[in-house]
């Protein structure tokens, strides 16, 4: 089965990203045809400092690689390296109808939340679309609040296919319920736009100072609590197998267990938990070209990939004459 999901480098990593994409996507490398990407393409409808999509594209990279993802067993690639993605983005932009994309959550959403509209936002689900039938990916890991663009990448699909013929395979979103969405220190989705995240690879202050900002009710400490609507909880039980979660609700609900207690067991459980992978992502920021080589690597194999789907889509629509 072969697997696509890509993450964008606008920004620091946080949990969010870790456990709703980049710790599948490790393990699947075991397993599965893994195919992962930076998408720093879609990185640029929120960032416009092109220094900054740079060091942040180097950064994920290492993230990535210092989490786990080894490049031999998977095709691992940055997004703007492969310009088959967007070829196919032109084209699959002529079977996208307008009332597809406007129905798209997504798009609202980011615009409610005072992002500036442009067209790079609004038809990201094309170049979405793009990057999974370019590999002919049969399963995408995404978020809950991702799925409708998996749907529309099928829709897209079919109507191709319908007109020229089976070309793309139809992909199937993935979303595990567990870890769909990671809730950030407000309770809401962790998400960089709502600036609710824990970061990645922090040191240990600033760790410490975003744990202890996550929102909690006013319960006395010496009230009973439920688990299923505390942020922390949710947030902490990530970490631990069912036998640990069962002991920490236990704790939640025998009464006596400050909020306070509870995010600096989080703290330490955190810091602990990534500091192996810091030490690897220094080592690899500090070579940068060899960083840069292992991305030009895959980006030969991803192109490799591209191209027998691209050649194929070319001489159907009589781009090739």
């Amino acid at each position: 089965m072969r697997v696509l999901s890509g993450i964008q480098p606008s920004g620091s990593l946080h949990l969010g990203n870790y456990f709703g994409m980049m710790k599948k996507m490790i393990d699947y490398q075991e397993h599965q045809e893994l195919f992962c990407f930076i998408a720093n393409y879609h990185a640029m409808t929120s960032l416009s400092d092109g220094k900054a999509l740079a060091t942040g594209t180097l950064e994920a990279a290492a993230n990535f690689l210092a989490l786990g993802l080894d490049p031999e067993k998977s095709v691992f690639w940055v997004q703007s390296d492969v310009p088959e993605v967007q070829e196919l983005t032109w084209i699959l932009s002529n079977f996208t109808p307008m009332g597809l994309l406007e129905r798209c959550h997504s798009y609202k959403d980011k615009i409610a939340k005072g992002i500036a509209a442009n067209h790079g936002l609004f038809a990201y689900p094309v170049l979405m679309s793009a990057d999974i039938l370019l590999f002919q990916s049969e399963t995408v890991p995404v978020g809950k609040d991702q799925k409708q663009h998996v749907e529309v990448t099928r829709d897209i699909a079919i109507k191709f296919n319908n007109h020229y013929g089976d070309t793309f395979t139809l992909p199937d979103p993935e979303i595990d319920d567990q870890v769909a969405t990671v809730p950030g220190l407000d309770g809401q989705k962790m998400s960089k736009s709502y600036k609710n995240t824990i970061d990645l690879f922090l040191d240990d202050k600033p760790l410490r100072k975003q744990i202890m900002r996550i929102v909690t009710d006013p319960t006395p400490v010496e009230e009973p609590k439920d688990p299923d609507n505390c942020n922390v909880f949710q947030i902490y039980r990530l970490f631990l197998d069912k036998e640990q979660q069962a002991a920490l609700r236990q704790r939640y609900l025998a009464g006596g267990l400050g909020y306070g207690e509870v995010k600096q067991e989080l703290f330490e459980t955190v810091r602990d938990f990534f500091a192996p992978y810091t030490e690897r992502r220094k080592e690899l920021l500090a070579d940068k070209e060899a960083l840069r080589k292992i991305l030009a690597d895959g980006a030969q194999k991803a192109r490799w990939a591209a191209s027998k789907t691209l050649r194929k889509v070319r001489k159907k629509t009589g781009l090739i004459y």
